[in-house]
């Protein structure tokens, strides 16, 4: 049998808690988003006072050459400036406990501070979420946290006193009879059993700090914390809560501020950014390395050449990582380099079908700018076209990671910036061959997904182009912009053989009726005048409208084949897609030129 390397040590909850408190056990999920519902906390709460088991808690045991950290996990002043121990498996529900039964704040999903409230009604021992109603309800301790409160300040008494005469009160004016002593003495009882909680069982599972952080790292995205499967980004951006604290809260001020529309933030149309977005950046800019399990071997101290680990090396990663991170969040590099993409047609995040070609193209971005000195101009137009091609080829998808670690292998042999463009341009070249526009785009178009780099890639296109949208003179660029949908959107997607027309010729399959083919979009006056009516009927209205030279024009710039009106549907859409993929090349061409 294999020599386990952890120790199960039972420990009372109190003692894991006032731990988490004063600083020694690191808990970063007090600091980033808390994914649980507080519905499931409830839950938690009623599991305990039932007596079942709520699972184990994990903890890795911090390696003595981190003793001389001057930083602190969670909120407020601690004791131990350093965490001792690490939270492998259990963050969510410690959080959760230490939340909810001492007040403290935690983060939700835009990183705005709030509180966890959870209710207890003690007549029943029933716990509830927080609501107004619980909170006016005076059969209710609205938020458990002032009864732990109480008891830390040796009050307890005074707080089961108050509670009964409240309940008391709102008896008599509800001409109710009085809580009898059996009554007062159940309830008393009750509260003492929810205080009771802190002395709960729950089996902790130590590991030394001798074991690896491969060993370590392999178990972390391994176990399931309630059915939470952990990640590697998980465990790096736990390292990184634990041992530069400074950074984590710069990596998380950028992730809020993306999400909150402000002037001079990292705030965008694009991508909400994420902690593993940043993380990803930073070591690819930094170390030229893509695989996220480079990151927690970098944060312990590991040479990534030579394997060898030590005080020396660490402190050397981790001047590297900050210097790579503050290059990564800097304002003028991140809006400057968003620009680039909208300036590649990707004006929205609803034109983004992978937030990988958004991220590794930023760490391509810095590293010519930085590593390379490419001028300003020179690097607009190199990584406008990388992003388009790498947007619309789903470059970055599958095995992303494989693919940019062959990359980056290859780019620490090139020494000038014209060695790195040269070698980017093969790169597109290799892709955007003749045989791409028109034989795999178009068969890349004939899908379905609502989600489709390929369409994506030709509304970008439509934009490059500044093409309006079908038979209007407003820009389609104006659809993707802030704020152009409402209750009833401003523009809409819809059939040009609308769906109602195809299932009256048999066409029943929404696999065929919903084609990428078959979609452009409409503003709203366009779209009530087109409705369920065959293309034939509402072509003719239009053309009279247009005039055949802007008519002819306009279906050019949507790609609808001559005559389109009067084909055999499956035969339309064949023809479109080529044409479609044509648009694709030309707006590569304008920003090849341009």
């Amino acid at each position: 049998m294999a020599k386990a390397i952890y120790t199960n040590v039972p420990r009372q909850l109190s003692d894991i808690l006032k731990d988490v408190r004063n600083g020694r056990i690191g808990l970063p999920d007090l600091q980033r988003p808390f994914v649980w519902k507080d519905n499931k906390v409830r839950d938690l709460y009623d599991s305990m006072l039932k007596g079942f088991p709520i699972g184990y808690i994990m903890l890795w045991e911090s390696p003595v050459d981190y003793d001389d950290k001057k930083a602190a996990i969670g909120i407020g002043e601690k004791a131990y400036k350093v965490p001792k121990d690490l939270v492998i498996d259990g963050q969510q529900r410690l959080t959760a406990l230490v939340a909810s039964m001492y007040g403290e704040t935690v983060k939700d999903k835009n990183f705005q501070d709030r509180r966890i409230r959870i209710g207890y009604k003690p007549q029943t021992k029933e716990f509830d979420v927080w609501t107004q109603a619980v909170e006016n309800n005076p059969e209710y301790i609205s938020d458990i946290s002032e009864a732990f409160s109480a008891k830390e300040n040796n009050t307890s008494g005074k707080f089961r006193k108050d509670f009964i005469r409240r309940l008391n009160e709102s008896r008599i004016k509800r001409n109710e009879l009085e809580l009898s002593d059996e009554e007062e003495y159940q309830i008393e009882e009750n509260i003492n059993e929810l205080l009771h909680l802190e002395s709960y069982q729950i089996p902790s599972l130590e590991i030394a700090y001798s074991s690896s952080e491969e060993d370590v790292a392999d178990i972390f995205v391994r176990v399931n914390s309630a059915g939470q499967k952990l990640t590697e980004n998980d465990f790096i951006l736990t390292l990184i809560s634990v041992y530069e604290k400074d950074r984590r809260d710069q990596i998380d001020k950028f992730c809020a501020d993306s999400r909150i529309p402000a002037d001079k933030t990292s705030f965008n149309h694009l991508l909400s950014v994420d902690p593993s977005h940043l993380v990803r950046m930073t070591v690819g800019v930094g170390f030229r390395r893509a695989r996220l399990r480079y990151a927690y071997m970098i944060l312990r101290g590991k040479d990534l050449q030579s394997g060898i680990t030590s005080e020396e090396i660490r402190e050397s990663n981790l001047e590297i990582f900050k210097k790579a991170l503050d290059k990564v969040v800097d304002l003028n590099n991140w809006h400057g380099y968003l620009n680039i993409l909208k300036e590649a047609g990707y004006i929205s995040d609803k034109l983004i079908a992978s937030s990988n070609a958004v991220v590794f193209s930023y760490v391509l971005y810095l590293i010519a700018k930085y590593d390379y000195h490419m001028d300003s101009m020179r690097l607009r137009k190199l990584i406008r076209k990388w992003f388009f091609m790498a947007a619309i080829t789903y470059f970055y998808t599958g095995n992303a990671e494989s693919d940019v670690e062959k990359q980056f292998a290859d780019m620490r042999e090139f020494k000038t910036a014209d060695e790195l463009e040269a070698y980017l341009q093969r790169a597109i070249d290799a892709r955007f061959t003749e045989d791409y526009f028109k034989i795999t785009l178009p068969m890349e178009l004939e899908t379905s997904s609502a989600i489709s780099p390929s369409w994506y890639g030709y509304l970008a296109s439509q934009i490059v182009l500044g093409y309006p949208m079908l038979f209007s003179t407003t820009p389609l660029s104006h659809m993707f912009s802030a704020g152009a949908s409402g209750t009833k959107n401003a523009v809409d997607k819809h059939h040009i053989f609308p769906k109602n027309y195809l299932a009256q010729i048999g066409i029943e399959k929404d696999r065929d009726r919903n084609q990428t083919g078959n979609f452009t979009y409409l503003d709203y006056n366009t779209n009530i005048h087109v409705s369920d009516r065959r293309p034939q009927e509402y072509v003719v209205a239009f053309r009279e409208k247009l005039g055949d030279e802007e008519y002819f024009k306009t279906c050019s710039q949507h790609a609808l084949p001559d005559n389109f009106e009067a084909m055999d549907y499956f035969e339309f859409i064949q023809k479109r897609r080529f044409l479609m993929a044509q648009i694709v090349k030309k707006a590569y061409q304008r920003l090849c030129n341009s």
